[in-house]
C-alpha cells in the first residue's frame, strides 16, 4: 500500500482537498500537512519519514521540505503539483485540477469531468 502525503502552506485547502479526494481509495494511505508553522497540521519529520511520496502544491513547499526535513527524507519521492493557492477547499475547480495533474501517477483515478 502506497503511502501518499500531500503538502500546501496552512493544510487548510489544497492538500486537504487532495486528502479527501484519494482518502477512500483501498490502494493507498493518504494525510495531508502544512508547511507553514501555523498550519492546521504542521509537517512533521515523522510524516516526511512515513510518506512514499509527497505531493507538493508549489516549488516553494519543496524547498522548505528539503531544508527543514533533508534527513527524514530517506526514499520518499517529492513531486511538485503546481498548484496555486486560488482555490477554496473543495472547490470543483480545484478537485478537477487535482484529478487531472494526479492522473499521471495514478491512471485508474476516476475524474468528476
Amino acid at each position: 500500500m502506497k503511502k501518499i502525503l500531500f503538502v500546501c502552506s496552512q493544510n487548510r485547502l489544497r492538500s486537504p482537498t487532495a486528502e479527501q479526494i484519494f482518502a477512500s481509495r483501498p490502494d493507498m494511505e493518504v494525510e495531508s500537512a502544512g508547511t507553514n508553522h501555523d498550519a492546521d497540521n504542521p509537517l512533521t519529520a515523522e510524516l516526511v519519514e512515513w510518506a512514499d511520496v509527497i505531493f507538493v502544491m508549489e516549488k516553494t513547499h519543496r524547498n522548505k521540505l528539503q531544508k527543514r526535513f533533508r534527513p527524514a527524507l530517506k526514499q520518499a519521492r517529492i513531486i511538485c503539483l503546481d498548484i496555486p493557492d486560488d482555490y477554496a477547499f473543495m472547490q470543483p475547480e480545484l478537485v478537477r485540477l487535482l484529478e487531472v495533474k494526479l492522473a499521471r501517477y495514478f491512471p485508474d483515478v476516476p475524474t468528476s469531468r
